[in-house]
């Protein structure tokens, strides 16, 4: 499908290959993405186009990635991706999509999406999701148009860093005597700790999913060793802490955060879990103080955290609530079935 610029003519949804294109051409497109951030985000500190340019090369070993991009001579004025699993999930594929905002309301990101949608029906995939902001209105009342389910309703939560609440720190990291519990705190994960991680990590299938047809997920070793090659080549850091029970050696908590040094200001909460047969003894916010404490101490030039949290999820938002997170916006994660 093509659309029409008056000085240009018809501009084509082209398919587009990080891996074999131009540096030049990755580059053009790591630009729109840190134009579309600088516009939803104004008042946060941009990204780097370069590291997103990097970011279009990533994926994981099992994982495929499909992009797409309408150029305006050397300027990529819109992209989009379909992320799909060669192994898990295989019904499932992950969209995103983008248009500059000077090129917006000309049929773009509808030429895009109904290419993505095209192609993820010739992969056989039935259900393909997507993300949507608060913050920029027209992704949502696009994801209307489409017929899309808000399948995962998220409240995307800032907690500044200047004004914690050293008390309830404290309170949380005091720990009885005779705790059985190890508090780990690793740049990578260890070898010896690699297997007990992964089966640490698949914790998160136990969080709420909403009304996503989503299968729980296998999380292997390699996975884990990808990742953390990607988090290094990018330049971030990525802090992990994990909770083992020195009675059995399980891990059975955990908790990561992402900073980038370059993007002073913001440090993103990745993942927080417990393991069910675990919880309730204080181990959740053990892990979240903790993070707090380290992230202070360590992150230099860090403002504030970012956490999204699912609606539902009332454990961990109150747990967040508590530490002073507030709402900043909303992350819908949308449902579109195609059969």
């Amino acid at each position: 499908m093509a659309q029409t610029d008056p000085a240009a003519g018809p501009l084509p949804v082209s398919p587009f290959d990080p891996q074999t294109a131009a540096p030049e051409q990755r580059l053009a497109v790591g630009r729109l993405l840190a134009e579309g951030f600088a516009f939803a985000n104004p008042d946060d500190p941009p990204l780097v186009p370069e590291k997103e340019a990097l970011g279009l090369t990533h994926q994981l070993p099992t994982e495929r990635k499909s992009h797409l991009v309408v150029w305006q001579g050397a300027r990529a004025v819109a992209w989009g991706t379909l992320e799909y699993d060669t192994e898990q999930n295989t019904h499932m594929a992950h969209a995103r999509l983008l248009v500059a905002p000077d090129w917006r309301q000309r049929g773009l990101g509808r030429a895009v999406g109904a290419a993505l949608r095209d192609q993820a029906a010739r992969l056989g995939r039935t259900v393909v999701t997507f993300g949507t902001t608060s913050r920029v209105p027209a992704g949502e009342a696009y994801a209307q148009t489409l017929g899309a389910q808000a399948a995962l309703p998220m409240r995307q939560s800032r907690l500044p860093l200047a004004g914690l609440d050293q008390n309830l720190l404290r309170e949380w990291q005091v720990r009885p005597e005779g705790d059985p519990y190890r508090l780990h705190v690793w740049l990578t994960v260890p070898d010896d700790y690699l297997e007990r991680a992964a089966q640490m990590m698949m914790v998160m299938n136990t969080a709420p999913k909403g009304d996503l047809e989503q299968d729980d997920w296998t999380i292997t070793p390699e996975m884990i060793r990808a990742w953390d090659a990607m988090i290094e080549e990018s330049g971030e850091i990525r802090t992990l802490m994990a909770v083992e029970d020195t009675r059995t050696g399980e891990l059975v908590a955990y908790s990561e955060v992402f900073w980038m040094p370059e993007r002073q200001g913001p440090v993103f909460q990745g993942a927080t879990a417990v393991r069910p047969d675990a919880r309730g003894q204080g181990l959740g916010k053990w892990v979240k103080a903790a993070m707090l404490d380290h992230i202070r101490a360590h992150c230099e030039g860090a403002r504030w955290v970012q956490t999204n949290n699912a609606k539902e999820n009332a454990a961990m938002l109150g747990i967040n609530i508590k530490l002073g997170f507030a709402p900043w916006s909303t992350f819908t994660e949308w449902q579109l079935k195609l059969n």
